[in-house]
């Protein structure tokens, strides 16, 4: 996710900044920061993360050009050093150099909370495997604003990130989603967003709710709810506009309005039934659970404790 505009008033910058305090990293060894920027409003950043920003010598940032935007606004001088997805070997030895050496590191992505879908996975993972210290500076996350926005996420939910653009991956990945009792977030970029949501229509249904998150915390910023057929119209009428930042959160297969109450007791049997027959023929039983589930549109949590009870009279 990528910053954009700021719809704040002049950030205060009479905050006071304060030494990091807490250092975990072994003598003559230094720490990676993984810290969390704004993803649009630049006033939601935390005093510790501009503490952190502050203190340590050298900022690993995906674009330092959006990075400068933050830095600038808080007066923050510190170095930065370009680190994404497109770096060659030779800046993530450079950047665990700096950290052998006792050198600090804050790692920043354009928006939002490193690794999540973003760059530094390899950088963590590469410092943790020789034993250093990483340390979260929790903040702001676009997966966070779209669950407690959405209004479907309830208190189970899962985060998938990007979907395949194409091809097995994305046809497995969106029946998964589709089957799932949880809802699921997912970013999206603006072009692809009325192609994920026919897809999303296809797999789970068009009267599956959902929510468009769109440029969030920004000027711009849009929440759209309603079924995926209706989120299909608006994109496609303009009414939800394909620019911008995108989050998508799909209600879970058990969410749907009515869902529970709308299979009978004979499709219901049905579906057990043809679960058996699979099982029998080697298949294990939540996979059998998961693909009739699919394919009836029963609810996937309801559909395997029945298997189940059946399971337990006819062993």
């Amino acid at each position: 996710m990528t910053e954009g505009g700021d719809r704040s008033e002049p950030a205060d910058r009479g905050f006071v900044r304060e030494p990091i305090r807490t250092r975990v990293s072994e003598p003559g060894r230094g720490t990676l920061y993984v810290v969390a920027t704004p993803i649009g409003n630049l006033r939601d950043v935390t005093l510790r993360a501009l503490d952190v920003l502050a203190a340590v010598p050298l900022i690993a940032a995906e674009d330092t050009r959006l990075s400068h935007r933050l830095l600038k606004r808080y007066d923050i001088k510190t170095r930065t050093i370009s680190f994404h997805a497109r770096s060659r070997g030779g800046r993530l030895e450079q950047l665990l150099e700096q950290l052998r050496g006792g050198s600090d590191v804050a790692l920043v992505t354009d928006a939002g909370t490193p690794v999540v879908s973003d760059p530094g996975e390899d950088l963590v993972a590469a410092w943790i495997a020789e034993g250093g210290a990483v340390v979260p500076i929790p903040g702001p996350s676009a997966v966070l604003a779209s669950v407690v926005a959405s209004g479907v996420a309830g208190p189970r939910w899962g985060f998938e990130g990007f979907l395949p653009r194409s091809g097995r991956d994305r046809r497995a990945r969106l029946a998964r989603l589709a089957a799932d009792d949880r809802a699921t977030v997912l970013f999206e970029a603006p072009t692809r967003l009325a192609t994920t949501l026919k897809d999303l229509t296809a797999v789970c249904g068009p009267d599956r709710r959902a929510a468009v998150c769109r440029e969030l915390t920004k000027v711009h910023e849009q929440i759209v709810r309603a079924p995926l057929a209706e989120l299909v119209a608006r994109v496609a009428d303009g009414l939800i506009p394909s620019r911008g930042e995108v989050v998508i959160v799909v209600a879970g297969s058990e969410l749907m309005d009515g869902a529970d109450s709308a299979v009978s007791t004979r499709a219901l049997d049905d579906a057990v039934a043809a679960v058996n027959a699979l099982v029998r023929k080697g298949l294990p039983r939540s996979e059998a659970v998961r693909r009739v589930a699919l394919e009836t549109k029963t609810p996937r949590r309801r559909l395997y404790e029945a298997a189940g009870r059946q399971a337990q009279k006819n062993p």
